[in-house]
């Protein structure tokens, strides 16, 4: 029996988003969409069956309770989808390598599901289609701020002139958890990014890991530093 090696699964999951995405009429290589009015007509066809609309999920209809695990490999554009996909790379191979192939596994969709529903139920009424892995890593970011939290991150924030500065995770991470609760407040229901989403993955990542390994040693240090961009 061959052991998998390595942060097997955050690579099959990024491999999958990819794919996913180049194939999908929203990535605008796939000439079988066409172009123009054609092309536009396809992407809202194809965020409207994969992704989650609130009115439809919660009216229980059984296509639509699917939405809340496709949802988590539909990316919304270029930068939707390497913005993620870049925080799952950074963050994702150390969770995954404390937390077992697996049980990883189950986590990241677990806490995408669940970040997505919550978003869902908070804005019950409202018909717009939600779609990405946000909900997923964020409970992969408070997973990690548990097990991790001295961890070394290079990150770059725009107030400072972009200059790469290296800090603690807890910190960045915290950073950035305020930051997604603060737009959380003052979000609307239309299109934009699901910073409610985010705030619920974050913190059932940070409490499964809690719950999970607090009768063990946290890692407070790492050998290897961790890189990364300070926000998603």
């Amino acid at each position: 029996m061959i052991a998998w090696r390595g942060p097997t699964v955050t690579y099959a999951v990024i491999g999958a988003c990819f794919l996913i995405f180049l194939i999908s009429p929203v990535s605008g290589l796939n000439t079988s969409y066409g172009t123009g009015d054609a092309l536009l007509a396809a992407q809202s066809t194809y965020f409207h069956r994969w992704g989650i609309v609130p009115t439809e999920l919660l009216s229980g209809s059984p296509r639509a309770l699917l939405t809340p695990l496709t949802a988590l490999f539909v990316s919304g554009s270029w930068l939707h989808l390497l913005g993620n996909m870049l925080f799952l790379y950074v963050f994702g191979a150390m969770a995954e390598e404390r937390m077992g192939h697996l049980e990883f596994g189950l986590f990241y969709v677990g806490s995408g599901c669940l970040a997505l529903f919550a978003y869902s139920v908070a804005h019950a009424h409202s018909d717009q289609t939600l779609v990405g892995a946000s909900g997923a890593i964020s409970g992969v970011l408070g997973a990690f701020l548990y097990l991790f939290p001295r961890a070394r991150v290079t990150s770059l924030f725009p107030f400072l002139f972009f200059l790469p500065l290296r800090f603690p995770a807890w910190i960045v991470l915290l950073f950035w958890f305020v930051l997604q609760w603060l737009a959380a407040r003052d979000a609307g229901t239309g299109p934009g990014v699901a910073y409610l989403a985010h705030v619920v993955g974050f913190c059932l990542g940070f409490l499964y890991a809690w719950g999970r390994f607090r009768g063990g040693a946290r890692v407070k240090a790492h050998p290897a530093a961790t890189e990364g961009e300070g926000q998603p």
